[in-house]
């Protein structure tokens, strides 16, 4: 589906494009193979377009007409599934291919930046600044939200009331930050190769739009680490937290051995069996080391208190 974008956005077919007017399209991956080599795009482009990206690092290949590259697109929402579309931009012309668009909101997202500037007014600038801010239009609200959770976990380790998934769940918010910092991190490719305009496919001074939405991904980029670190941080305090318990613990064994290791003392001194003894023939023996026993464990516990052992 194709948009001719002059006094008013006008639906076209492939036929009626206007190499002096600018063109917008949303098209499916099959319809690329069958048009594309029209447009003098290289096969070997078509065919990446055939099968999803796995990764969000791709190259922006600069071609003397055009821009190509290969867009993984991460829904904070879900952070599961993810599209994948293509991006051709030319002079007065871009198309944006849908490889894998599974609820389709990359289409809901270009139509909207198709409307988002009066017809008259609209350059390829504004069309692919308002494309890409489309992308991200959502994810500030997700910083703030994952920052909100962050605080959240870290007063529950402030009040020692953490789930037994807590390492799990600060495992799962790590693997999700990765995932939006090379997000950004790909938008910035696009963003850096677009103002390079090494082709000359833009005008110099429209450029203003590209370097405003690269500022913005910049910032959720750099946020995007900030969280990173701070659960990082909590990581590192949640293991402090642990080793401080154990530390407890120890300390408590270690107060218990000490107030009863004599009476191991005694017990093996008694315990030696000489003749000698006066204690085996004394009539009160028996009571005698019951009574210096409970007196010893006593004194120690009492000493433990006043030292604060426990």
């Amino acid at each position: 589906m194709f948009y001719k974008i002059d006094k008013e956005i006008t639906e076209i077919d492939i036929e009626s494009i206007d190499e002096n007017c600018i063109t917008a399209g949303f098209i499916s991956a099959q319809e690329l193979l069958k048009i594309g080599e029209g447009f003098g795009f290289s096969k070997t482009t078509i065919d990446s377009c055939q099968r999803a990206n796995k990764y969000f690092r791709s190259d922006v290949e600069i071609h003397d007409s055009y821009l190509f590259t290969e867009l993984r697109i991460a829904n904070p929402d879900d952070g599961e599934k993810f599209d994948c579309v293509a991006l051709y931009i030319k002079k007065n012309l871009i198309i944006v291919v849908d490889v894998e668009d599974y609820d389709s909101s990359t289409n809901n997202k270009f139509l909207s930046a198709l409307g988002r500037y009066p017809a008259a007014g609209l350059t390829i600038e504004k069309l692919i600044f308002a494309f890409i801010d489309a992308l991200i239009s959502n994810d500030f609200k997700y910083i703030e939200d994952k920052g909100n959770e962050i605080t959240l976990l870290e007063e529950s380790v402030i009040k020692d009331s953490v789930k037994d998934d807590f390492s799990l769940e600060l495992l799962q918010l790590k693997k999700e930050l990765l995932t939006m910092h090379n997000y950004y991190e790909q938008l910035l490719d696009i963003t850096d190769a677009i103002e390079e305009n090494e082709n000359e496919l833009f005008d110099d001074d429209k450029l203003i739009y590209i370097m405003n939405v690269s500022n913005k991904i910049s910032r959720l980029r750099e946020d995007t680490d900030s969280l990173s670190r701070s659960v990082n941080h909590l990581q590192d305090a949640y293991s402090a937290s642990l080793d401080i318990k154990l530390n407890n613990v120890m300390k408590r064994f270690t107060v218990i051995t000490s107030i009863f290791f004599p009476l191991t003392l005694i017990v093996g001194w008694y315990g030696m069996n000489f003749k000698a003894m006066p204690e085996f023939a004394w009539k009160y023996g028996y009571v005698f080391v019951i009574a210096l026993s409970v007196l010893v464990v006593s004194v120690l516990m009492l000493i433990g208190k006043r030292k604060k052992w426990f």
